[in-house]
């Protein structure tokens, strides 16, 4: 435990739960307060941990009566689990997030001075009538969950899947227990995102140099449920972070061009408290010395800086998160950013009024590798080099000592596909140095996609730059081509 074991405008410490204990107030007030707050139970008012016989039955009893007994519904903003202090003693840790639908109050009482309180110093107080009012006139109305789907033909059948895998199997209700309907009972526009098939698309761009000028790889990932979206985003910058190593007399030293866990929590918080309801989904930038991940999420309204990185938590989506807590997908709340800043500090945050940039310096230079494979423009290439015949009756070694300059006189005549090129090269199938030699010309600016903006299309083929051609021109003047 972190957390001081003393009770303060943060943390209330309770022995024991029993039906007796209001609870409820407890939570409504920090669901209320603009920071949030932990109860912990097992833990009495001097601090002395006393544990908790039946953590588990607790547990479910916790989140039973604060599914049930608050409104507006905290599903998404709470999370529960089981610490372990010295001697074994085990305790429950109750995590409330600050709410962006206040007033909350206890169902039972409603938007009264019964029903709803708000964190002083160590205590939860009543609120004040005219504190309610003011709250409540200023509720949000445009999250996402309030926001009815403009399709509401939607089918939720990768969603039980991933439910499935997690032995969490999704039943008739599911549509209203995870809040996937408007008060009036429509589907909202969390369940949108997470259907089937949507509109939503996620950018994942790549750039030769330090700006947005050459871009040479851009993927989208979407139409489809965020949740495979998320994952085939992490997939790809997982494969992306690439990792180098060094040799030394004791040890082999492996460092990746970006913290594998950083990276991945702020994928995951990007995502997840993107505001959707302005439809600017969040876009993920690799350039030749960072990564850039910019999401449409401000700082919550009267929350600073400085009480964001302190832990001030507000979930813009308590929907998505709900589901991303259920999917193991997150873990407890407000864990992400100091996950992030443990490696990259605070600095790596830029706020603007309407959107936040996460950078992170790569550890060396992204296309470090690609560089040192580029082929030099300046060389000569032998006018021997042109076949007289097909490449079947080429021994395979002198084959593959010009590759470079076959594909290139292949592609002086037409655009071609890899396959296409292998199959006139006399290989069955697209090898790994024809790959090589490719990615080697494309760096080189000697060939180019014949549709840039859509690297894995099974459409895409190549073509000579015009700088490719002149360097062809200049080594083989002539143009009779035997590639028909």
């Amino acid at each position: 435990m972190t957390e001081p074991l003393h009770e303060n405008h943060r943390v209330e410490l309770k022995r024991e739960l029993t039906p007796e204990l209001d609870l409820e107030k407890e939570v409504v007030a920090f669901l209320n307060s603009r920071e949030g707050g932990f109860i912990y139970i097992g833990i009495d008012k001097d601090g002395q941990r006393v544990g908790v016989a039946d953590v588990d039955g607790d547990m479910l009893k916790l989140k039973d009566r604060i599914k049930n007994n608050i409104s507006p519904s905290a599903m998404g903003l709470f999370d529960v689990f089981e610490v372990e202090g010295p001697a074994g003693v085990h305790c429950i840790k109750l995590i409330v997030a600050s709410g962006s639908e206040k007033p909350y109050a206890k169902k039972k009482y409603g938007l009264s001075e019964k029903g709803c309180f708000v964190r002083v110093g160590s205590a939860a107080e009543p609120m004040p009538t005219a504190m309610i009012e003011r709250l409540f006139a200023n509720r949000t109305r445009n999250s996402i969950g309030k926001i009815k789907a403009h399709r509401q033909a939607l089918s939720f059948e990768q969603l039980r899947i991933y439910y499935e895998e997690k032995r969490k199997p999704l039943g008739r209700q599911f549509k209203t227990n995870l809040e996937l309907t408007t008060e009036d009972g429509a589907l909202n526009y969390a369940a949108y995102l997470l259907a089937d098939e949507n509109g939503m698309s996620i950018k994942v761009a790549k750039y030769r140099g330090k700006d947005r000028v050459h871009l040479i790889e851009s993927n989208e990932y979407g139409y489809c449920s965020l949740i495979k979206a998320t994952k085939a985003v992490l997939d790809k910058l997982d494969l992306e972070n690439k990792t180098a190593s060094t040799i030394t007399s004791k040890e082999r030293i492996d460092v990746r061009l970006w913290n594998p866990v950083a990276l991945r929590e702020a994928v995951i918080n990007a995502i997840v408290h993107n505001d959707y309801s302005r439809e600017a989904p969040p876009k993920f930038e690799i350039f030749a010395d960072r990564i850039e991940i910019t999401s449409a999420c401000a700082l919550p309204e009267g929350l600073t800086p400085a009480e964001f990185f302190e832990g001030y938590s507000i979930p813009r989506n308590k929907e998505l998160m709900r589901v991303f807590k259920d999917l193991e997908m997150v873990e407890h709340l407000g864990s992400g950013l100091p996950r992030i800043t443990e490696f990259y500090g605070p600095a790596c945050f830029r706020f603007t009024e309407n959107f936040l940039r996460i950078t992170f310096a790569a550890s060396r230079p992204v296309h470090e590798e690609e560089a040192t494979e580029q082929v030099n423009p300046q060389v000569t290439l032998e006018p021997e080099s042109r076949p007289e015949s097909r490449p079947e009756s080429r021994p395979e070694s002198q084959l593959e000592s010009n590759l470079a300059t076959k594909v290139m006189l292949m592609l002086d005549a037409t655009a071609l596909g890899k396959l296409a090129l292998a199959q006139g090269l006399g290989h069955q199938g697209v090898s790994g140095e024809l790959n090589k030699q490719i990615r080697r010309l494309q760096a080189s600016g000697l060939i180019e996609y014949t549709l840039p903006n859509k690297p894995n299309s099974r459409l895409q083929q190549y073509r000579l730059t015009d700088q490719g051609r002149a360097l062809l021109k200049q080594a083989i003047p002539t143009k009779d081509t035997p590639w028909s």
